[in-house]
């Protein structure tokens, strides 16, 4: 425990020197971003440690707040979730040392890497607090921190929104997990977490549906979600890579470690995550593939991938449900493996937008193209990604949707027809989201990358610098290294499944020992398949290296003069698949047809607006206003009758307290 304390004070320490030094732009950087890096590479050996060893490390002190105790521990479920915490956030910070460099005659660059490494503690303490009032001042450090980072460029009215809809989002959730501690704690008669002890059926699952919304807020559950489309664009790139890659998994964090303190959870709760995790991981993909904006377009994938993680959690608390430890096994290691995969590759694929914005200055995709030729390496490791966010072998993705699909299919169609649904559910859920993936990805890469540029903003761009381009580098590189090593990776849960279910070790080393194999067949018959296409890339070039290269002219069709207008855009590209679910996207189209033999104009754009934003919170949020309007003549404008409110309230509470 010493080294986590030892990096998490690195941390603030430098955090703190950078806001001092803010004057100097290139000291408060340096302090910031090597600050973030040496504290993770420091506190992420504990956590190693212990994902390996199945070891726990725990410290308490005393704490002179009621109910309060600086209880912080670091088991496996903790570990899991700290690695990629602490691997992405120094890796972004890298990034960052670079993207926020453009800011420095404008911004004091102490500022935000300040709140960066704030909200870089802030998580830390999130997954190792075992006290609720511990827990929530670190949720709340987390929460404020990642505003201020939203809210870098408040001079825009954009980024102002996005900032106050996340912050009153947040706050939603916030209030909701209060009220799941206290009720906790009065059960407990503690706020440790240590001493929860059985909690009665009706209890347990009001403190369930609090948990679902106050940490399915964090996490984006459906149709809480709202908030990230708007908070993911108006970041910074590398903190938009941060908050989607590793700060809405503190909300799954939160849902796991609930589930361990609820007990035994009746058969509605598998199929509330289930269904949770369906809707959102559908929908959210369905909703990427209408946008265009990049980091918007993004954002929406982070709600459907964390509906894949939850689909893991349904199938594995089903598997406890109905004693099938094949189940809880496959569908927690793969729900929970997915937190680190899509760290990864989200982390990657948001810094790869990140290096688009800042060459192009336009994250709108119809605006680009070709982009290939000018940032080679920004498009690589953008392809990687998103090959990895598809699910296809033998990238990262692939591996923890597998392990789900596979338990699914080693224990759905095995037992009678409470299994067949669930397994029907979860495998048609899974493979419609992978399809919409992979056709969103065709889109973005293909619209983004590849033919010729659809503006001067994709004619100017340039390939990024050292230190963004070896970040994606670093990610990618990791993408393609856990999944070739993935029947080794696997075996690193097993820990972290035995601490959530309490199968016997044993039984969940056999299970992953049989899936190890069989991922090892997968891996072998990828990269003998990668083989060959090299050796026959190599051999075709060998063998034209002799002839002479000819050029002409494409032939155009009859088009005396071809122009990128006669290129897919982003719209017209996803126009099938979105008019297919228009029922759920109900896409706005404004179509400027084609007429007269030579045109001189025609158009096609769609515009998709979120139906929870628009036909749930806004009608919300107007009522909400209005009433509160009502109570403007409270606010007097005079500080007597403020210090009488506060008087007020005082000897209400005493007498409350007397009574």
């Amino acid at each position: 425990m010493s080294l986590f304390l030892w990096g998490l004070a690195i941390i603030i320490i430098g955090g703190l020197a950078s806001l001092f030094s803010g004057r100097k732009p290139g000291l408060a950087t340096f302090l910031g971003s090597v600050s973030v890096v040496v504290g993770s590479v420091i506190a992420v050996v504990p956590a190693f440690k212990v994902l390996l060893t199945g070891s726990i490390e725990s410290l308490q002190l005393n704490w002179s707040v009621p109910s309060g105790s600086f209880f912080i521990q670091i088991d496996p479920i903790s570990a899991l979730f700290l690695i990629p915490i602490l691997g992405l956030t120094a890796v972004a910070a890298i990034y960052g040392a670079e993207y926020l460099w453009a800011y420095r005659e404008k911004k004091n660059l102490g500022v935000p890497w300040f709140f960066y490494n704030l909200l870089l503690a802030g998580m830390m303490l999130v997954v190792v607090a075992r006290n609720g009032l511990l827990f929530l001042v670190a949720w709340e450090i987390m929460s404020l921190a990642s505003f201020f980072l939203v809210t870098f460029e408040y001079e825009k009215p954009m980024v102002r929104q996005a900032g106050w809809i996340y912050l009153i989002a947040t706050h939603i959730g916030t209030a909701f997990l209060i009220v799941f501690f206290i009720l906790l704690g009065r059960h407990a008669g503690s706020l440790d977490f240590d001493k929860v002890s059985e909690i009665p059926s009706s209890l347990a699952s009001i403190l369930f549906v609090l948990a679902v919304i106050g940490f399915g807020t964090k996490a984006g559950f459906m149709p809480f979600h709202v908030w990230l489309p708007y908070a993911h664009p108006a970041a910074p790139s590398h903190v938009s890579a941060v908050m989607s890659g590793v700060m809405i998994k503190t909300g799954v964090y939160g849902l796991v470690r609930a589930l361990t303190l609820l007990g035994m959870p009746p058969v509605w709760w598998c199929w509330a995550l289930i269904a949770i995790g369906a809707i959102s991981g559908v929908l959210g993909v369905l909703f990427a593939l209408a946008q265009h904006d990049l980091k918007r377009l993004l954002a929406y994938h982070s709600v459907e991938n964390i509906g894949i993680i939850t689909i893991g959690l349904g199938v594995g608390l089903l598997g406890i449900n109905m004693n099938s430890p094949t189940l809880a096994i496959l569908g927690f290691g793969g729900g929970l493996l997915h937190v680190i995969n899509h760290a990864v590759f989200k982390g990657l694929l948001f810094l790869g937008a990140g290096a688009v914005l800042h060459s192009s200055g336009t994250g709108h995709i119809d605006l680009l193209g070709g982009l290939i030729k000018r940032m080679p390496v920004t498009a690589f490791t953008f392809l990687v990604g998103s090959i990895a966010i598809s699910g296809l072998p033998p990238l990262n993705g692939f591996i923890s949707e597998f392990l789900i699909y596979l338990g699914v299919f080693k224990n759905g169609f095995a037992g009678g027809f409470e299994s067949i649904i669930p397994a029907l559910v979860v495998i048609g859920s899974l493979a419609l989201i992978g399809g919409l993936a992979l056709a969103c990805f065709t889109k973005a890469f293909g619209v983004i990358f590849l033919g010729e540029p659809r503006s001067n903003y994709a004619k100017q761009v340039h390939e990024v610098g050292f230190c963004m381009k070896s970040s994606m580098v670093i990610l990618a590189t990791l993408c393609v290294l856990l999944g070739i090593c993935s029947p080794w990776v696997i075996k690193s849960a097993e820990n972290v499944i035995f601490e959530i279910t309490s199968i016997p070790l044993e039984t969940i080393q056999t299970e992953l020992a049989a899936t190890s194999a069989v991922l090892m067949n997968i891996v072998i018959i990828s990269l003998v398949l990668l083989g060959l296409t090299i050796t026959f890339a190599v051999l075709r070039k060998l063998m034209l290296s002799t002839r002479g290269i000819r050029q002409v002219g494409t032939w155009d069709c009859g088009y005396a003069k071809p122009d990128a207008r006669m290129q897919y855009t982003a719209a017209s590209f996803a126009q099938p698949l979105t008019d297919l679910f228009k029922m759920f996207l109900r896409s706005l189209k404004k179509i400027s047809p084609v007429k007269g033999i030579f045109p001189a104009q025609s158009a096609f754009h769609t515009d998709t607006s979120d139906i929870s934003e628009k036909y749930m919170y806004q009608p919300l949020f107007s009522w909400v206003s209005s009433s509160f309007s009502r109570l403007r003549w409270l606010q007097q404008g005079r500080l007597q009758i403020y210090i009488l409110y506060i008087a007020l309230t005082l000897w209400i509470l005493l007498i409350w307290k007397l009574m």
